[in-house]
Formats: C-alpha cells, structure tokens, sequence
C-alpha cells in the first residue's frame, strides 16, 4: 500500500504542497517518500530516500525542488519490493522525460517485463511494477513517433496500458514542461481523487485554477482544496496549465467491474477520509453497530459478562465506541499509545513488528484489573499484535480477555499491494475460529461476518454493489491468479524477508537522502541535484 499524490498550480512551489500532502498520506507508506517537480524548460528536481516524510526531506531540500508542478510518493514495500533503489516516483528520460508514481500491485508482471524487454526494448532496472508500468506507459507514447504529443496520444498509450496490465493501479504521472496525469484501473481496487481551488496570483489565461490528484480527500482538506470526485475506475485525466481533460477508456466494463478494496475502510484509510463516496469513520461505525450483534449473540446471549469494551489503538476506536454504545456498555481507552513509533502492520519483519508491540503500546492496570475484557480492533492478520496485546492485558490483571474483529477471518493472500502475501503467515489460514483464539490467547475470538462488512461499507454508497473482498473469500476479481502465481509471490515474500534482515545490519546512513548520478539508476537523489532535460519542446 503507497500515498500518492500530484499538483499543477498556476503559480507557486508545488514542492511545498507536494510535502504537506505526503506528511498527511504517512500512514499508507512509512518505507520511503520521495518528490519530483518540474521547473522551467522541463528540469526535473528530485528528492528521494528510504525513511519517513520527516526524515527525507528538511527545507533546504524543499526549496530546492522549483517548479509549479511535480508528484509524490511514499512507499509501503511489497513481495518483492524493497531495495533503496525502489523509492518512487520513478523517472525515464525517453520519450520526453516522464516521472511515475503508483499505488497497488499488477498480477502479470512477468507477462509485461517479457514482452518489454523481447519487444519494446526497455531496460527495467528493479522489481518493483511500478517500473514496469512506466515503462509500459512510456512504451507506447514512444510508439506515436511524433516530435510533439498532445492528449489524444497520452489518452491511446494509457488506454493500450489497461488492456495489457492486470491487477490494481492508481497513477500519477507528469510529463516534462506538459502536465500532470493520473488513471485508475478498470477495478478502481486502489483509490484515487481529484480536487481543485482558484489559483492565487498573476490572472491565468487557463483555467484559472489550481489542481491536485491524491489516494485521499483528506489531502484536500490540508492543502485547501476544495470539490474532491473521484477518478473513475478505467478513467483517465489531464491536466495542463491551460486545459482540463478527462476521459472514460474502458467503456465496456463486464458486470460488477466496479470492486473497491473494502480493507481500505477496515483498516488503511484515514477516518476523515471520503473515498468513492464512503466516509471512512461513517464505515467503521457501521462496522462497531453490526459487530456488537455477533457480540451479543456469540457472548452475552451465552452469559458471559463484559465489563469494559477496549479499543487497540487507533483504527478500531471508531468501531469500539460504537459497539459499546450500542451494547450499553462502558467503554474506555486501556492502551496508551507512543505516537513516535510507526503503524506495526506496515513494519517490515516479523520480529520488528512484536518487538514494538511493547513499545509501542502501554496497558493501564486501572482499567484491566479483575475485568472481564473486550478487546476491539479492525482486524487479526498475522495474530502476533494481538497475542501481544492479549498478553498485556493479563499482566495487569485481567480475568478474561475477549477478542472482536471489525473484519472476517483473514485467510487468503493479498495480490493487490497489501504486504500479507504468505498465506502460512495468516493466523486464520486454515484455522478455526476456536483454533485462532487458542493460537493468541484470548477467552474467545468474535469475528464480523463478511456479508455485515461489506453491508456496512455498502450501505454508505449503494451505486458500489461488489467489493475486492480477496483475503476473506480468495475471490481475485481481476482474474489471473492461480495456485502457480500464489506461490512465487510467498517465494518472493520470503526472499524479501531475507533482505530485509540483511537490510537491518546495515549501516541506518542508509535511509538519508544521498547523492547519486542518474546513470546508476540506484538510490536517491539529494535535493542539490536535478535530472535536466532538454526536449520540452518534443510537445
């Protein structure tokens, strides 16, 4: 799971902006941020490295990147994506010099570096398929063979893209002294918006207004922007300093096409969050309402007693409050959270995620002792958090400890950007739900019902009538996945886990902005450096 995030304005330094909306995305992405801007004559200025927002980028290095236009990314790795090379937006300098940025996961990346290299002759120089679709998108742009493109060409290349990739994709792109773009799969199974407000300065003999493409409206609310509408699934937009263009270039979508990841609203997605016409705290309080149903009937209709209802910190507080309000029942915050220490789901390796469990969370013994507990949290995936959580409760003195999730047993792989690929990782991957409980040490384990969730989301926005609801039901609803291609992706999982503990060892300079020439292809840029280009004038 990555933010991305992209602004043209009519005046000004879209660096800074492009900052403070990645600052906001933080949550889809703590592995590493990175932003290009374009300035006069089509220059390119990057900045990119391994770390958080905070860490990659200082004002110097904001000043820096000119230009009123420019794309962000920050990265949550994925099988096979991890090296330092890896931090986006990607950039090739032919045709026209174009800078990439992506969020999600193609199913067929074998299929595309093939034939890129067997027939386009492109060089992709990592793992990561955020290359490949640039690559792919740069591919058939060159094909035109015109010296100067407009939006008809750009239009006819993504539209050659979504007919050959296969999978989830949300893009922004920005081609050199033209404009910014960005496209949604024909699925929409990753997010992506638009917004706008009225360009300050200098009157325009555009449009008059400044644009901005992000994986969340909350993007808009910080930057000020204003009339946020999602980017269709199959849908295209451009946008330069003088013209607006959008474009629907899947116009024949096979029933129920239309499939959100509904564990966007479970989990990933902030609560101020609007997505395709969902408030995501709406969501989750529908989720705490018909989770409180399962908790009545699978405990307190069987005469167990609850005596406080506990959320894990943070996503689930939402929910939490809900089920005990619905349940009359005292609700309280048990877990204090140490808000310096990332998301663990989002941590690469295992032993980092338990090991900051601890340090990450403190249970209060005031609101534990001798209380029959439910705990609440938005979902059990590998079940290490919660059997440390459970774990905590009990040394401050909790006689029985009860787990809800907000989500149905996990127990299928993720294909679509979500690092949960193992499914032998997965605690309820051929387990019971009694098995599960055992496994984290809880009294019993109460899970929602995957019609309840997808009702809950659904009931918000009826026009969406199907969910990407994979890890629950292993149901791919892009096709292309088999038992053959669910194994190369947990071998690749366990190749990267590998990585990554070698990556530990190694010296932490790593993660800070260096300086590196672009033929290496490899590592970040620092933000004295800029990738000059000279043929903005091939439009």
């Amino acid at each position: 799971m990555c933010g991305i995030i992209a602004v043209l304005l009519q005046h000004g330094h879209a660096a800074s902006e492009l900052h403070e909306g990645l600052g906001v995305l933080q949550h889809r992405g703590q592995d590493a941020a990175g932003i290009v801007t374009c300035g006069a004559k089509g220059r390119f200025f990057q900045v990119k490295a391994n770390g958080m927002v905070r860490d990659v980028f200082d004002p110097r290095s904001i000043a820096s990147m000119v230009g009123s236009m420019g794309v962000g990314h920050v990265r949550y790795p994925t099988a096979g994506s991890f090296s330092l090379s890896e931090a986006q937006p990607f950039y090739v300098n032919s045709p026209y010099g174009i800078v990439f940025a992506h969020n999600g996961n193609t199913v067929n990346q074998d299929e595309l570096r093939t034939m890129l290299d067997t027939e386009a002759h492109r060089h992709v120089n990592t793992d990561s398929d955020s290359e490949l679709l640039l690559n792919l998108f740069a591919h058939h742009l060159q094909r035109t063979g015109k010296f100067r493109i407009n939006e008809e060409d750009i239009f006819a290349a993504i539209q050659s893209l979504m007919s050959e990739a296969v999978g989830a994709y949300s893009c922004v792109a920005m081609l050199a002294g033209f404009g910014i773009i960005a496209f949604r799969d024909p699925h929409g199974i990753r997010p992506l918006g638009m917004c706008r407000r009225q360009a300050e300065g200098p009157a325009s003999s555009g449009h008059g207004m400044d644009y901005c493409f992000a994986s969340e409206s909350v993007v808009a609310d910080s930057l000020d922007f204003s009339e946020w509408e999602d980017v269709r699934p199959g849908e295209a937009v451009i946008v330069t300093k003088t013209n607006v263009t959008r474009r629907q270039l899947v116009t024949k979508p096979a029933p129920n096409t239309f499939t959100p990841d509904i564990f966007e609203y479970v989990y990933f997605a902030r609560p101020d969050s609007v997505i395709d016409g969902v408030s995501v705290y709406r969501s989750r309080m529908a989720m705490g309402d018909r989770l409180a149903k399962q908790v009545q009937a699978e405990l307190l209709d069987k005469g167990e007693k609850i005596d406080v209802v506990i959320p894990v910190p943070d996503t689930s507080r939402v929910a939490a409050l809900q089920l005990a309000q619905t349940l009359g029942l005292p609700y309280r915050e048990g877990f204090i959270k140490n808000r310096y220490i990332g998301r663990t789901f989002i941590m690469p390796g295992q032993s980092v995620r338990r090991k900051n469990v601890r340090r990450k969370l403190n249970a209060m013994a005031l609101e534990f002792a001798e209380k029959s507990v439910l705990l609440v949290d938005d979902s059990i995936v590998r079940g290490t958090t919660s059997r440390e959580i459970i774990q905590m409760a009990r040394e401050v003195g909790a006689k029985k400890v009860f787990m809800a999730s907000c989500a149905p047993p996990i127990r299928f792989s993720n294909v679509y950007g979500i690092d949960m690929p193992s499914r032998n990782e997965l605690v309820a991957h051929n387990r019971s739900v009694e098995e599960v409980a055992a496994t984290i040490q809880a009294d019993a384990v109460i899970y929602q019902t995957l019609d309840e969730l997808v009702d809950s989301v659904r009931a918000l926005n009826p026009a969406i009538t199907k969910f990407d609801c994979s890890v629950f039901d292993g149901q791919y609803v892009t096709g292309g996945v088999d038992e053959a291609y669910l194994i190369h992706l947990e071998g690749l999982r366990s190749d990267n886990e590998q990585r990554k503990k070698k990556a530990q060892k190694v010296d932490a300079s790593l993660s800070a902005p260096e300086s590196e020439t672009l033929a290496s292809c490899s590592g970040p840029f620092n933000a004295s450096e800029d990738i000059s280009l000279h043929n903005s004038k091939a439009r």
